[in-house]
């Protein structure tokens, strides 16, 4: 028996999954509507995580952040059952994800993060990318269940906690790329280029096939050989802001990077590589 608990997009897809490959599921959900309409696949519906968890070996978790994850693992103690194992999905801190593997260890539970770079789509097609990290017997244990969830399963290794880094790290990548296309699309209004000619030139061009030699590039510690000198990238920033003015819209990140830029030109690395800007990073 498995116990899923939070029917968002990404809950409910992992179940309709799970059932599809012969699991017997116990699903609930604050908004008991998003529950009860997992019946028609053959969920089983509970009206507490309490009840919902009852005789599950295994408890999945698909929640919003650590406080709504203590608050459903609270309401669920009562009716655990023991040696139960709790795997949770939810993008959380790093400090939550350590409190809880060793507090829920303390009660005689096995707690697992395995946050996930995945869609609903993903979740019902059982592909994408599940991230875990810990005690390595653990792991190894339930690396296998773990794997039939997802397109690909990566373990970090046996610090508790660093899969919740990853998780995190990742997001912000996202969240950087998105807001950089925003000001690529906000710029591009504002010089009344189409759509389309955006869509032309990244269907043959793909910088995105850049980024493990960026990365490299970034975290060598070597800028002397530019291939694009940090003048020159400001010089260009420059002219993102003044047609962006000219046209009457707000770039949101590109302010934001040329005072970076400038700062580093400060220091006097002006002619070296533009990715001199990540080196206090590294």
């Amino acid at each position: 028996m498995v116990a899923f608990l939070g029917m968002g997009l990404l809950g409910t897809n992992f179940v309709r999954a799970m059932i599809n490959k012969g699991e017997k599921v116990q699903v609930w959900n604050r908004t008991p509507s998003r529950a009860t309409a997992l019946e028609q696949y053959g969920a089983i519906a509970k009206n507490s995580p309490a009840d919902a968890v009852k005789g599950a070996d295994r408890i999945h978790l698909t929640l919003k952040d650590d406080a709504s994850v203590d608050e459903v693992l609270a309401a669920a103690a009562p009716g655990l059952q023991p040696g139960a194992v709790i795997i949770d999905h939810t993008t959380t801190s790093v400090e939550g994800a350590i409190q809880r593997t060793t507090a829920w260890k303390a009660r005689g539970y096995i707690y697992l993060h395995a946050p996930v770079f995945m869609g609903p789509p993903n979740a019902l097609e059982s592909t994408g990318y599940m991230l875990v990290s810990g005690d390595q017997a653990i792991v190894g244990q339930f690396s296998p269940i773990l794997a039939t969830m997802t397109g690909k399963l990566l373990n970090f290794g046996p610090e508790t906690g660093r899969a919740a880094a990853m998780k995190l790290l990742g997001n912000l990548f996202l969240v950087a790329f998105t807001t950089g296309i925003a000001d690529t699309l906000t710029l591009a209004k504002g010089m009344h280029v189409p759509v389309s000619d955006l869509s032309m030139l990244f269907d043959n061009w793909n910088p995105g096939s850049m980024l493990p030699t960026r990365l490299k590039r970034m975290t060598s510690g070597n800028f002397s050989s530019p291939s694009w000198e940090l003048s020159m990238a400001r010089k260009d920033t420059g002219l993102f802001l003044q047609e962006a003015k000219k046209g009457g819209v707000t770039l949101a990140v590109i302010p934001a990077v040329a005072a970076e830029m400038d700062r580093w030109i400060q220091k006097g690395h002006g002619g070296d590589d533009w990715t001199v800007i990540a080196k206090d990073s590294v």
